[in-house]
């Protein structure tokens, strides 16, 4: 959220920007970014739970692994229009930057509910999740430092979405199978065959990309795809920094570190973020993920 005047002459909008945890963003780390992360609920055995404030990762992964009944769901209407109510008290607008709406109603409902705000809350509908929603917030707060009104950054990251990639390694093809997105003859195949389901995420969905027999085999095929969208998607060279790379996982920390050294040495002069993938995605695909993320970088 900022506060900004353009130096001795007159007060610029006053724009607050809202997110979910969705973008991995903690509440802690919101405080110090200045901006609000809604918690993502979830229904774990007919309980509710809400990220990062009733329920931590590990909590999560120790209730995933037990079997839980485990259900995503989408902040309350009533959660979402009461801190609009209490931020549009003190700044002029709001950006709100929710997960793809090809990932969860939850864009959806606040578009509806942002209609009722007279253009002074702008929902975003970027189709971004995990570390690349993320970066979309970083960038509405740059846009937001350089004079943008809210209308025009929502308009901005719009325009912008299709300028990320994720591909995703799955360890297990259990949670998939669980959450009916596998039939279970594919994943008793998959686990016989003991392959390495590498999926992608460009803009509204989850699909399959490619299948792999080893983890290295994957990594180089995450590696390789991300190379090809930064220079045929992203009109990006390979040698001179275009995008943002982003390394994430579920619970798999020392791996992600490997990973991070492969890609550093594949595209040396980058920098790279690791972060830890949603709950909501966790939730899908289980423990021991590796993901690769690139995001252009805005011009």
């Amino acid at each position: 959220m900022l506060n900004m005047y353009i130096k001795g002459v007159k007060q610029v909008a006053r724009i607050a920007i809202v997110t979910d945890s969705n973008s991995g963003i903690t509440q802690k780390q919101a405080e110090e970014m200045r901006i609000s992360v809604l918690p993502m609920p979830f229904m774990i055995d007919g309980e509710t739970f809400y990220e990062d404030i009733s329920l931590n990762r590990t909590e999560f992964f120790e209730r995933l692994a037990a079997g839980a009944d485990i259900k995503t769901s989408q902040p309350s209407p009533e959660s979402v229009t009461s801190l609009w109510d209490k931020l549009l008290e003190e700044y002029d607008s709001v950006v709100h930057i929710p997960m793809s709406s090809g990932l969860s109603g939850s864009c959806q409902t606040a578009m509806l509910l942002a209609q009722d705000y007279e253009g002074r809350v702008q929902v975003v509908n970027n189709q971004r999740i995990s570390v690349t929603q993320r970066q979309s917030v970083e960038d509405a707060l740059l846009l937001a430092k350089q004079g943008k009104d809210a209308a025009q950054i929502r308009h901005i990251l719009e325009e912008d979405k299709f300028n990320s990639s994720i591909y995703i390694m799955l360890d297990t093809l259990y949670y998939l199978k669980k959450g009916g997105r596998i039939t279970p003859a594919a994943a008793a195949l998959g686990t016989i065959l003991r392959l390495k389901p590498v999926l992608q995420i460009q803009g509204d969905k989850l699909d399959a990309f490619a299948k792999a027999r080893t983890v290295n085999q994957a990594k180089t095929i995450m590696i390789n795809a991300i190379k090809k969208d930064m220079t045929e998607r992203f009109g990006c060279s390979i040698e001179k920094p275009g995008v943002r790379l982003q390394i994430a996982h579920t619970e798999n920390t020392e791996a992600a570190e490997v990973l991070r050294g492969e890609l550093a040495q594949a595209l040396p002069g980058h920098e790279i973020y690791l972060d830890h993938l949603s709950l909501s995605v966790a939730c899908h695909i289980g423990p021991g993920s590796l993901a690769i993320a690139c995001t252009k970088i805005m011009e």
